[in-house]
């Protein structure tokens, strides 16, 4: 079922959603598993599940030379999503990149998610690989999300890249993109951010999820403001609980979000990241009541490969 479908379903009742990371080669996926299975009392209409693009690793070949090769350090997100959707009949949605495929290699993990019988799919530019300041697009790759979104859009009207299709069976994919409520951190200013929005909207996209932000007045202006923009589609609030005392430091530089000086204050008591954990987890269930009160459609909450604080959190709202 699509996302805009269970939303419309739940007749204004929030829903809860989750997002994980595949575990990296090597682990199995009954890890992945492990921190699933806890959350599933929570009914989560849909699971997404992230995408990570290539990266450079060096290998020594001695005499202190270093071969570069290019590799891919987790599985593949379409079949952790087939496997997720067969063993818990739940709806999942793979993020799908801009960076690190080709327009044809996105084709190809499109037609397989409709195969799969997957309908619902997150359309980000995503991020520049390591060694690169700036995001730069695969040669025969798409620039934009908003590129991404047309591409995908065409596939549900028949419309593949060096052909078009005569079908009863064409794609239907229910297109999600992410929402900046501190503005992303290329936009030169909020309103260009909107603009952006806007663009990936027009072009086909069903609903927003925005990124983790820790005060829940910039999700309201950014909703409102999106509305006045012409912007009518879903806006689902991302919701990251802090969880070590550093992320004081790398979301801010990651991310470029604020975190209110009371979150500060709270985590720069503690002692140990344990107590930093349980901050972060009532912290998010005081933030997510907010949010629940207003009505907003789904909390969707960025686990980040460990369930135990978002169950904890959810237990409270669910």
């Amino acid at each position: 079922m699509k996302i805009t479908d269970h939303i419309k379903e739940a007749n204004g009742k929030t829903l809860f959603s989750f997002e994980i990371i595949p575990p990296k080669k090597g682990n199995s996926i009954q890890q992945l598993y492990d921190n699933i299975d806890p959350l599933m009392e929570f009914k989560p209409p849909f699971i997404d599940v992230t995408t990570s693009r290539e990266e450079y690793v060096y290998i020594d070949k001695g005499n202190g030379l270093l071969d570069r090769k290019i590799t891919r350090m987790r599985p593949g997100t379409v079949g952790i999503c087939a496997a997720i959707k067969h063993k818990y009949d739940v709806d999942t949605v793979p993020h799908v990149l801009c960076g690190g495929f080709t327009k044809e290699e996105t084709e190809y993990v499109l037609v397989d998610c409709h195969y799969l019988g997957i309908q619902n799919v997150m359309a980000l530019r995503g991020d520049a690989m390591s060694h690169q300041k700036y995001f730069v697009p695969n040669q025969g790759g798409n620039h934009y999300a908003t590129d991404l979104v047309k591409q995908i859009q065409n596939l549900n009207e028949g419309k593949y890249l060096h052909d078009a299709v005569e079908t009863n069976n064409c794609t239907d994919f229910c297109i999600g993109v992410a929402g900046y409520p501190e503005k992303h951190l290329e936009a030169p200013s909020l309103q260009t951010d909107l603009k952006r929005l806007k663009e990936k909207v027009y072009a086909g996209a069903d609903y927003v999820v925005t990124q983790m932000f820790f005060d829940n007045q910039k999700y309201f202006e950014f909703v409102d403001a999106a509305k006045k923009a012409g912007i009518n589609v879903p806006i689902i609030p991302g919701i990251k609980p802090i969880a070590v005392k550093r992320h004081l430091q790398l979301l801010p530089q990651v991310f470029r979000i604020d975190i209110p000086e009371n979150l500060i204050a709270e985590v720069e008591k503690c002692k140990t990241n344990k107590d930093v954990r349980q901050v972060g987890v009532e912290f998010a269930i005081n933030q997510s009541k907010e949010l629940l009160a207003a009505g907003v459609p789904v909390l969707h909450y960025y686990s980040m490969g460990k369930s135990d604080n978002i169950h904890a959190i959810a237990a409270e709202l669910f």
